[in-house]
């Protein structure tokens, strides 16, 4: 048995390739087998987690790249077993890595933030979203760029690195969002029969959530009329279907039930002098 362990200790220790010794092999291969593990775990989870963030294609080739640099990272770890002067490595590959970085600054930059970006998710495709001057719906977040569809129907190829240092509107974050109408109804109307009418159509329709409530009171004494506030809360996703064909709705009922919406208006009252003429006025004249 210890004769064995002679062998085979011996035969580890016995060289190949200058210095190189099998062990230094088994060490390098169990290392290398070991990193590409790890880079297979961690492509599983971004494909788990991200799928319905990122188009497939542009995922496909983000887990590649990281797959790619844990390997690299890997075998760079492994290399002393091989008794490698890594300190000239290291002033090779950081000279190399200077010049790329320069030549590439703007690629890396927006690489670096669409990774971010993937890793945050402050956005996804189909978001209504506002980035600086560009609103839409997100259609692609690749791994250099962002792609939004304008609501004129444009396509806009955005930066990723001008999409993580932006200030981001995301305006169906929240499952739910709110919208407000004012409306306002003549003061010879029923301010009450109004109130009742709006309700009863908001309790209707089955998009107006009831978590939280929506309200309507007067809100304001106007010139012209009695200004009623109505805060509405509906799912993100039909907002605006919601919001614009509701307005409409609540027109009708109050049109139907003789409520008058009035124009602004303005009373103007002349005084009568008295005695003489009323001044512009011309005499009558008698034969």
């Amino acid at each position: 048995m210890v004769w064995v362990t002679d062998v085979a200790f011996e035969y580890l220790n016995s060289a190949i390739i200058g210095t190189v010794t099998v062990l230094d092999l088994v060490i390098f291969g169990i290392s290398v087998l070991v990193t590409v593990a790890i880079a297979k775990v961690i492509g599983f989870y971004f494909k788990k987690s991200f799928s319905d963030r990122v188009e497939q294609g542009e995922l496909e080739f983000l887990i590649k790249v990281i797959q790619g640099l844990i390997i690299v990272i890997g075998i760079y770890l492994a290399l002393p077993s091989f008794d490698i002067n890594l300190a000239d490595m290291l002033v090779v590959g950081g000279t190399i890595g200077l010049v790329v970085a320069f030549a590439s600054q703007k690629i890396v930059s927006n690489f670096g933030s669409g990774l971010f970006l993937i890793i945050e998710r402050p956005i996804k495709p189909g978001d209504s979203i506002n980035i600086g001057s560009v609103s839409g719906t997100v259609e692609e977040i690749r791994i250099l760029s962002t792609i939004i569809k304008t609501y004129e129907g444009i396509y806009v190829r955005i930066p990723n690195e001008k999409v993580f240092t932006s200030d981001i509107t995301n305006y169906v974050a929240n499952v739910a969002r709110r919208f407000e109408y004012s409306i306002g109804i003549s003061y010879q109307s029923d301010a009450e029969r109004a109130i009742r009418i709006v309700r009863g159509l908001l309790e209707k329709e089955p998009f107006v959530l009831r978590h939280p409530a929506p309200s309507v009171f007067v809100d304001t004494l106007g010139d012209s009329s009695v200004n009623l506030r109505v805060f509405i809360w509906a799912p993100s996703r039909v907002w605006w279907s919601v919001r614009t064909e509701m307005l409409w709705t609540i027109k009708k009922a109050l049109e139907d039930a003789g409520i008058e919406i009035p124009f602004p208006q303005r009373v103007v009252t002349f005084s009568q002098p008295t005695g003489g003429a009323v001044p512009g006025s011309r005499g009558q004249e008698h034969d």
